[in-house]
């Protein structure tokens, strides 16, 4: 099946701080017309099972080959991962963690960066995602060219109160820009 882990169960198989945590879920991503089997499903696996069908991006585009048990397993890359997370970001706590993410991804390529960003028909991810890159001050950020990338057109707002960047056409919470003052 075209499902993988995603967000941040991927994340976690990337950073050895992250497999410590325990989540009560695992994240799973698959296209939208791929659905679970019954077995699936119905198995007790000892955690919830929290899966997306989603097309915001193409399925396995940037995703990774890894041994799971003895079994071939793909899974989404660290920046698909962090793209997974803002496309299930709902708030300002979800922001602020994938802020605490993105600060982490200090070694990207920015070749398969550029892929995602493309391909991605979310405008409220490729926005979030180039500004939480270029506010941790990522040397990998200045490589992307943003010509090829559809960032749309208007403003978005992610929460109700918070700062405006005019950049990005974005209101984020006033955590992700401590010198901000807030804009109501």
């Amino acid at each position: 099946m075209p499902v993988t882990p995603g967000a941040r169960t991927a994340l976690a198989r990337f950073w050895a701080r992250l497999i410590f945590c325990r989540w009560p879920s695992v994240t799973l991503f698959g296209p939208t017309d791929a659905r679970l089997p019954k077995w699936f499903r119905e198995a007790d696996w000892g955690v919830k099972i929290d899966y997306h069908r989603t097309s915001f991006l193409p399925p396995n585009l940037g995703s990774v080959d890894v041994e799971a048990g003895g079994f071939p397993l793909k899974i989404s890359s660290a920046p698909r991962a962090v793209m997974e997370c803002l496309h299930l970001a709902s708030g300002g706590d979800d922001l602020v963690e994938a802020r605490e993410l993105m600060d982490g991804l200090n070694n990207l390529g920015p070749m398969i960066v550029q892929t995602l960003l493309e391909a991605c028909t979310s405008i409220k991810v490729k926005r979030l995602f180039l500004y939480l890159a270029d506010a941790a001050g990522h040397d990998w950020v200045r490589h992307i060219d943003r010509s090829g990338i559809d960032l749309g057109s208007g403003a978005r707002s992610l929460v109700s109160k918070g700062t405006y960047i005019p950049e990005y056409k974005i209101m984020v919470p006033r955590e992700l820009v401590p010198d901000a003052k807030p804009r109501l």
